[in-house]
């Protein structure tokens, strides 16, 4: 047994961390380097929806009613595929209205209504205490086993006796002085809570890792796996069932419990506020679309093996409650150290849900129940000018201690009655009922305000009848209204069998409600003409990806306002010093600048209400603009001509923009270009520099040798015959320039003629070589070859291919290795067509360089080396030829470990033999 004190401390030193680890993420913050930006931090975030109701409930739930567990994590799981079309439209609307909360959410769309916002916040907060309740009975629960010396946790034993031994009282009050440290430090709820929100992502991984570890300690050290488990469920009749589905329910049952879940993660207030106000960027998505759903899958592995290890290990023993599994194991076997470790998994599950679910309902009740009635109050706003922001700070924090009080105050009477599960199911039925009015109001712009609230109202009274009330009649406060379940026997919907639907209450009354919850809606919604508001939020809200880059001309605003009237109203609100920042922060973004004296234009108001709608919710903000403000009626015609008007701008801006890009482009290829044609214009220089240079060396080498024949005649014979000799070469080498110009100039102009005929490649490789055999003597150059045998030819110009084949060798051998000069000639038949390359281990060719060598006119740089002699004709001569013979030619090389040229040609069949072959078989067939 573990003393209380210790437990107490653990406790205490656990908050204490996590006093510690959301102090890190706001240093992280202020320093530049905010956590939030990192997508595995948000989709960690998400799992604040594995609560005390995953960490011990699951393994109650699949206790009791085996696989049925599994929906509330099947149904997020199969939502992730659509969460682009849906999250991400949810969350582009909450930045560009500045929406924090789903009421501020639904009000916005329906008009801006206060009434459907305040409905709204008052659903949220009934339909959430109870299962806020249920995660202070968990931990309180948890916390009495730890330190209890039994493993009994019913509900005899649920509540103390005094006050000073209520650690459940004393847990609830640190949570809120946690929730309000770093849950209400700024004024605007739009700024992200990054200090909350670390603390959040670290708690998912603390109750992963711990419920990981007991599993595996449960599985593989108290039993010998997974098969040693299910064999104890095979032999026991009693437990046998609980490996399939719940025959009571059938599949109907299993279809709307995943329905249910699913609803439950896109609206439960704790996932919104994570999901989509804590939201940094839409690309996160693409993580938490796959984390997320890993994430439910792995703390989901041990949960089965953990239910049937506790029904087996305390059998008979009815006083230890099966959502009590997890920690009852580890306490029976003396495990002192895991107990503690999964106590902390278990308070990490209890506390993340606890905070985020009270920071949000703190901010619906304080922009939705309270401001609405305070900023129409004129005396309010006047007395409270410039410190409107402490008092806005005090109500939320006021707002989070009647929450978690309340919920303490309906543990201490109601919920500990009951199992985790079931009073969690009871809330995920509430925030179904926004299903409708959410969906239907980003997708339907026909959906309206009388249709969301008639539907609101259906549904959440049938939840109340059918879910809330019985729970409360055990207490005995209204036994005296439903005793014996009379209200209900008049009321068919109360029976989960009815009109022969096979479910349980849960199941029944989710169906019931939303049929008729949705039925409404659709109804009066095409009954009832919508307001210009409503058609106007309706618009933006269903088409929020066109109107979102233009959002302050989408907001239709008529009516008479000046500047000094906004400055003023800022200044009530946010003071002096932030109103001048505000009103800046416009000046810069239109580039203009605003008097007093001027008049307001709409978007000027509406950036005014943005900035409200931040503060103190979007409904209380409109509220406030239209009293404060003189503004004027607008009609639906003059609302759709506004947004047609914008959607024309935004389509024009698209268009500019496009033309821009497209500008872009043609401005860089013009530059491009031009940067070529300055380039060839350069290398042309260089060339005709190059060729003049070229030609008068050998001139000047004739004219030379034939001025000293000319002017001695008594030179010796001998002398005369080298003179001679050299004048023959030097004008050889002007003739190679010249045919080498005239080259160029007919493959340009298309004059060239080719003599083709099928050659053997191999043929053609062996004459070249021969060519220069001598040379390759001179220079002591090793050629050697590797020829593959081939059956087929080329059909192509003899003297070209030679051509190509003595450029190759020649500047092989010019630049390979001075002192063991090395060249390798390779052909090979690849996918019909012959491959030859030529090798040498030289010094090798520039990466950058080597796509141009094959351009006219160029000549490879080298500042380490004396510049090679040559016109820069060559390899473009070569690669025209190759490709006149439908073949390509390219380098492959390594600066230091030589080169490799490499051409292709199509291999080809010899027509004329065939057709030779042809007619000796038709001859032998004749005779």
């Amino acid at each position: 047994m573990i003393s209380n004190w210790v437990v107490i401390l653990i406790s205490v030193g656990y908050l204490i961390l996590l006093f510690l680890v959301a102090y890190f993420g706001e240093y992280r913050a202020k320093k530049g380097k905010s956590l939030l930006k990192n997508p595995y931090i948000y989709a960690l975030s998400l799992a604040v929806y594995c609560t005390a109701w995953t960490y011990y409930g699951s393994v109650g739930n699949a206790a009791e009613s085996g696989l049925n567990f599994l929906a509330t994590y099947i149904g997020p799981t199969l939502l992730a595929p659509i969460w682009w079309l849906i999250f991400k439209k949810i969350i582009r609307i909450s930045k560009v209205y500045r929406i924090t909360t789903i009421a501020d959410l639904i009000s916005t769309r329906y008009g801006k209504s206060v009434a459907l916002g305040r409905l709204v916040a008052i659903f949220c907060v009934l339909g959430i205490i109870p299962y806020i309740s249920i995660q202070l009975k968990a931990i309180s629960s948890s916390f009495q086993m730890v330190s209890g010396s039994n493993l009994v946790s019913s509900s005899d034993a649920a509540i103390s006796g005094h006050i000073f031994n209520d650690y459940t009282l004393y847990i609830t009050i640190g949570l809120a002085f946690f929730t309000i440290l770093f849950g209400t430090r700024n004024i605007d709820a739009t700024v992200k809570q990054e200090g909350m929100v670390t603390a959040i992502a670290f708690e998912s991984i603390l109750k992963l890792v711990a419920f990981l570890v007991v599993g595996f300690f449960i599985t593989f050290v108290v039993f010998d796996g997974f098969s040693d488990i299910f064999s104890h469920v095979e032999n026991d009749p009693s437990l046998s069932g609980l490996t399939t589905l719940d025959s009571n329910g059938g599949y109907s049952e299993w279809f709307w419990l995943n329905m249910l879940s699913m609803m439950a993660f896109m609206f439960l207030p704790r996932q919104f506020h994570v999901s989509i106000k804590e939201n940094t960027s839409e690309k996160h998505l693409d993580k938490a679309i796959w984390l997320f759903p890993l994430y439910l899958l792995v703390i989901n592995i041990f949960v089965i093996p953990i239910a049937f290890a506790g029904k087996v290990m305390f059998s008979g023993q009815s006083e230890v409650l099966s959502d009590t599994f997890v920690l009852a194991i580890p306490i029976l076997l003396s495990q002192d150290f895991l107990a503690i470790f999964v106590y902390l998994g278990g308070f990490a599950a209890g506390t993340s849900m606890v905070i985020v679910s009270t920071i949000a309902l703190s901010i619906m009740i304080s922009n939705n129940l309270i401001f609405p009635y305070l900023v129409s109050n004129k005396q309010f706003t006047r007395f409270n000018k410039g410190n409107f922001s402490r008092f806005l700070l005090n109500i939320r924090r006021a707002s989070i201690l009647l929450v978690l009080l309340l919920s303490y105050a309906y543990y201490s009477l109601i919920s500990f009655r009951f199992s985790i599960v079931s009073i969690g199911l009871i809330s995920f039925v509430a925030v179904a009922q926004f299903a409708p009015a959410v969906i239907g109001g980003i997708f339907w712009k026909e959906g309206n305000k009388k249709g969301a609230i008639s539907g609101l109202v259906a549904g959440f009274t049938i939840w109340f009848l059918f879910l809330v009330l019985p729970t409360i009649d055990q207490t005995g406060f209204i036994s005296f209204l439903i005793q014996n379940d009379k209200l209900f026997n008049f009321i068919p919907l109360a029976d989960g069998q009815a009109f022969g639907l096979p479910m349980n209450k849960i199941p029944a009354s989710l169906f019931w409600s939303l049929l008729i919850n949705t039925s409404l809606y659709v109804f009066l919604s095409l009954r009832f003409m919508q307001s210009s508001k409503e058609r106007n939020q309706a618009e933006v809200f269903v088409d929020v990806f066109k109107y979102s880059k233009e959002f302050e001309s989408t907001m239709v605003w008529k009516g008479t306002a000046y500047v000094q009237d906004i400055e003023e109203l800022l200044t009530h609100f946010v003071g002096v010093r932030k109103t001048k920042e505000i009103l800046k922060e416009y000046e810069y973004k239109y580039n203009l600048s605003l008097k007093k004296e001027d008049r307001a234009d709409s978007k000027l108001v509406n950036s005014v209400e943005r900035t409200l709608a931040g503060l103190i919710g979007s409904s209380s903000a409109r509220l406030l603009i239209s009293t404060t403000l003189k503004e004027e009626e607008i009609s639906t015609k003059e609302v759709l001509d506004i947004l047609k008007e914008t959607q024309q701008i935004v389509i024009v801006n698209k268009q500019l923009k496009e033309k821009s890009q497209a500008l872009e482009e043609v401005t860089k290829e013009l530059f491009s270009s031009n940067e070529k044609l300055r380039k060839m214009d350069h290398t042309k220089d260089e060339f005709i520099s190059t060729i003049t240079h070229e030609m008068r060396t050998p001139i000047t080498s004739i004219r030379a040798f034939s001025e000293i024949l000319h002017d001695n005649s008594d030179i010796s014979l001998g002398d005369k015959q080298q003179f001679l000799n050299t004048i023959i070469k030097e004008t050889e080498r002007m003739d190679r320039l010249i045919s080498q110009v005239l080259d160029l100039e007919k493959f340009n102009s298309g004059k060239q003629e080719f003599h083709l005929e099928y050659l053997k490649i191999n043929e053609l490789i062996l004459e070249a070589i021969q060519s220069v055999q001598t040379l390759l003597e001179q220079r002591g150059i090793e050629l050697t070859t590797k020829l593959e045998e081939s059956s087929e030819y080329i059909y192509g110009d003899n003297d070209r291919l030679i051509q190509v084949l003595l450029n190759l060798i020649s500047n092989a051998i010019k630049f390979c290795d001075a002192k063991a000069g090395k060249i390798q000639i390779v052909s090979k038949q690849v996918e019909g067509n012959f491959v030859v390359e030529v090798i040498d281990n030289g010094k090798g060719i520039m990466k950058e360089i080597q796509h141009s060598i094959f351009d006219v006119f160029y000549q490879a740089p080298d500042q380490t080396r004396k510049k090679p002699k040559g016109s820069g004709l060559g390899l473009s001569i070569c690669k025209k030829i190759i490709e006149y013979h439908h073949g390509k030619i390219w380098v492959e090389s390594n600066e230091q470990h030589g080169s490799k040229f490499i051409f292709t040609l199509p291999a080809k069949l010899n027509k004329s033999l065939t057709e030779q072959q042809s007619y000796l078989n038709e001859e032998n067939f004749n005779s």
